[in-house]
Parts: structure tokens; sequence; C-alpha cells
């Protein structure tokens, strides 16, 4: 039988660890918050820069470049140690807001978010990574759920901060303030993470990075081709696929000769693995995809002003909390996050089949409600792939199967903010029908619409709900491929520090 022994803890003084941890989490609020907070300062810059068309790059170029590294960066912590590889990307990503708060135009602006992006990835990676260096498997579970509500507390305060700091100060500040907060992260640990040299010589996969960075950038282009080039099926966005198939399947081929391959493809030979990157796609779809379209649905369909949507975002906001809190503990005692994973898609599936029969005019507390219990959803499994993938890879292929999972979630909502994008948009188009004081319903902001007489405010908000209606079943459709992967898992327990891990016997073997 296959067994390995839990590693000893990297640093066994515990307030050293939960200093340690709170600077981990101001990196991960830094970089998380960078990708939410550009949201409500958007039409600001566009302002003053002009290029609309180039609105969705500012936050598509940053999730891309974030996604592009990811794997990079599990492997170059596995290869050199985490410490410097995280020093490195914070240091990188501090540059990066520093020159996007000192942007002359849209495009210094697009590149200098690349450079934050290519930061914030490695910072995504490397606190999971460090993680699981600091804690062993089961305590590992509480405090990934606290780094899950870090995640989430910054999707939930960066639209209503961005706001109130562009609005105050401009919109620089928002870029800007994270040069003093990345530089106290950095002495934070610079000073107090012990470094871990790795016992073997590093030889890293340059070409296979570079492949599956074009493979996760053909992907989110191909999906955006109906924004891109007019037409999801175009000369174009069929020439992307061709070029993102022949970088897959070449990927394929050098990371089968590689010494040192950045997702070594054994790892793939595992269910337990498949199933997980299966999960963490699907959650990326329903949580971090959806976060941008339920703003806009509560503003068009309700006549909630930004910052009332705000609020109802705060009941989203408190369920992930009991979700994530309730899962992270009994986790840590039960050892087992099986039951997590198909409760959690439960919940979101049952969620989007409620919202999409939702009609303008319904209740506003009936849709609170529903945001809540979508929330509790995406609490419960919050950290189940991260925690599955690393009890499941042996310990030197942690970084890469940790990045590799960060990596899916990241491409799920980058892929499903694309296709959420072209219903919206081909709904929307089918209309055809002219409402009274609304030149171009898409370019309608919630400020006009609350000036419009009450007939065409209504007729806005029947239009918004119907087109909203396919998007919701499609994140349904999404929630219910996640839970089939998540009944499928083995049910696995997790190991206590130093015990030995031992697979799980299968039904057919605890039947003898």
């Amino acid at each position: 039988m296959d067994m390995q022994f839990a590693p000893q803890p990297l640093v066994t003084d515990p307030r050293r660890r939960l200093i340690l941890f709170f600077f981990l989490m101001t990196a991960m609020f830094m970089a998380t918050l960078d990708n939410q907070i550009v949201s409500t300062a958007l039409p600001t810059i566009v302002g003053e820069f002009g290029h609309l068309e180039r609105f969705g790059w500012i936050g598509s170029a940053y999730l891309l470049a974030l996604s592009a590294v990811m794997p990079l960066y599990g492997k170059l912590g596995d290869l050199f140690g985490r410490k410097y590889v995280m020093m490195a990307a914070i240091m990188i990503f501090t540059v990066g807001s520093a020159v996007c708060g000192l942007a002359v135009s849209m495009n210094t602006l697009i590149a200098a978010r690349v450079l934050q992006g290519l930061g914030g990835g490695g910072i995504m990676v490397s606190i999971f990574a460090v993680n699981a260096d600091l804690f062993e498997p089961r305590e590992r579970a509480r405090y990934q759920s606290y780094s899950s509500l870090v995640l989430m507390a910054s999707g939930a305060i960066g639209p209503v901060l961005g706001g109130t700091m562009s609005d105050l100060f401009g919109w620089r500040s928002i870029f800007l303030v994270n040069v003093p907060i990345g530089l106290i992260a950095l002495a934070g640990l610079a000073m107090m993470l012990p470094y871990r040299k790795p016992h073997r010589r590093p030889r890293i996969d340059y070409a296979g990075a570079l492949l599956l960075a074009l493979t996760t950038t053909s992907i989110v282009l191909a999906t955006d081709s109906s924004e891109l080039f007019g037409a999801l099926v175009s000369p174009q966005s069929i020439a992307i696929v061709a070029f993102g198939v022949v970088c897959a399947v070449t990927w394929v081929f050098v990371e089968r000769r590689a010494p040192e391959p950045i997702v070594p493809l054994e790892l793939f030979r595992n269910s337990t693995f498949n199933l997980l990157l299966v999960i963490s796609i699907m959650g990326g779809a329903i949580a971090i995809g959806m976060v941008n379209y339920l703003a806009l649905f509560l503003q068009t369909t309700t006549g909630l002003s930004p910052s009332a949507a705000g609020l109802l975002f705060i009941l989203l906001t408190g369920g992930l909390v009991c979700g994530s809190l309730s899962a992270g503990r009994i986790i840590s005692k039960t050892g087992r996050y099986k039951p997590f994973a198909i409760a959690s898609l439960t919940c979101s599936a049952i969620a989007f089949a409620l919202m999409s029969q939702i009609h303008a005019g319904t209740p506003i507390a009936f849709i609170g409600a529903i945001m809540m219990l979508h929330g509790i959803g995406i609490g419960l499994a919050q950290q189940v792939p991260v925690i599955g993938v690393q009890n499941a890879a042996s310990a030197r292929d942690v970084g890469a199967a940790t990045g590799s999972v960060t990596l899916s979630r990241m491409g799920g909502a980058s892929i499903a903010i694309s296709i959420y994008g072209a219903i919206i948009a081909s709904q929307l188009n089918k209309v055809g029908v002219s409402i009274p004081g609304v030149a171009d319903i898409e370019q309608l902001t919630p400020k006009m619409m609350a000036s419009l007489p009450e007939a065409s405010r209504q007729s806005v908000a029947d239009l918004y709900a119907a087109a909203f209606s396919p998007l919701f079943l499609t994140a349904c459709a999404f929630a219910v491929i996640g839970l089939v992967a998540a009944l499928m898992l083995k049910p696995v327990q997790l190991p206590r520090a130093g015990e030995t891990i031992r697979p799980q016997p299968t039904t057919a073997e605890a039947a003898e």
C-alpha cells in the first residue's frame, strides 16, 4: 500500500506562525482586491483616457497574466524554495501598481495591469503553498478557510472601496495605495519567514510554462471573440482556437519529456486530482465569474443604486463567511472534505435555478435570501479543491498541484465571464424595441435609469430580467457539472500531523 509521512510544519512557534499568516493575508488581500477595486472606477478612467472599446481589457489583462503565470510560480516555489519566489512576486506586483498609478494612456495602463498580474499570480499560488509548509493537513483546513474569507472580503469590499477612493482622491489612488502595503508585506516576510532549501537542483521547464500560458490565453480570447471580433465564429476566432489546440498538444509532448515538468502529467492519472480540477473550474465560473453580472442584474432589474446593490452583496459575503468558517472547522475535526463539495454545489445549483425564475418586481428580501444561499454554497467548498489536491499529490509536487487548481479556478472565471457577456449581449440584441428616453440600452448607467419615467424603467427592468434568465440557467448547469464531479470523489480522510497518509479502501476492498 502507498504510504507517505505528513511533513513537519516549517515554523513551530504558534505566535510567529500567526504573525506570518497575517503578512501572507495582507499580500493576498492586496492581489485579490485589485481584481475587484477597478470595477467601480472604470467609468472614470475611460472618461479620462477614452478608448471605451478597450474597457474590458483593464480587467481581462490582469486576470489573463495572473492565470498564465500561476503554474510557473508553483513550480519555481517547489524548486527554489517558497520564500524568495513569493518576495519576487510581491515586488513585481508593487512595481506594476506604481506604473498603473502613473499611467499616461489606456495602453500604458493595460500593459501595467499585465505586469501587476504577473506578480499577482505568484502571490496567489505562493500563499497557498506556504500555508502547506506552515500548517499540518487538518489545521491547514482551518487556515485555508481564513484565506478564503480574505479572498471573499476583497471581493465584497473592492467595488465600494474603489468607488469611494476614486471619488475622494482620484482613480490613481486605488493603484498607488498598493505600494506601501506591498513594501510592508515584503519587509514582514523577509524578517519572519524561514527559508527552507529544497532538496533538489532546479531545472525549469520554460517551454512547458510558455505553452501552457499560450493555451490559457487562447481559450480566454476565443470565448471573448464575440466582443473582440464582432462574432463568436469568425476567421480570427477559428485561428485562435486552432492555435490553442496546437499549443495544448505540443504542451503534452513537452511535459512528457521534461525532467521537471510544470504540471507533472502523472497528476492527471489520479482521479481525485482530475475531479477536483473540474470542481475548481466550475467553482470559478459560478463564484468569481458571477460577481459583476449579479451587480448588473440587481441594478437593472430592481432599480437599486450601486451602493444599495453593494449592500445586498453583504448578504452574499455573510453567507460565504458562515459557510467557509463552519466548513474549515468541521474539516479540521473530521478530516473529510467530500460532503462539503456536494453540499456546496447543491446550494449553488438551487440558487441559480431560483434566480432564473425572478422577474422585475420580485421582493428584494427574496433576492437577498437567494444571494445568501449562493454565498453559503460558495463558502462551504471554497478550500476543498486546494486541500484535496495538496493531500492527493506527493510532497514534491504540492506547489505544481496547488498552482494547477488555482489556475483552473481563475481560468473557469475568465471563460465564464466571456460566456455570460455573450449571452447578455445576444439577448439584448434580439430585443429591437425602442423604449422612450433610451437611445442605447447597453449604455444605460444606473443614474440614467433612475431618471427615466416609470413606464420606461419598468420596460428596461423586464428586458434585463428576460435576458438574465438564460445566463442564470447556464450558471446552474455549471453547478450541476461540478456536483456530478463532487459525487464521484473518493471519501478521503485527511491525516493528522506525523500520521501516515493511507489511501481510503474502495467499497470493493471494504466489502471483503
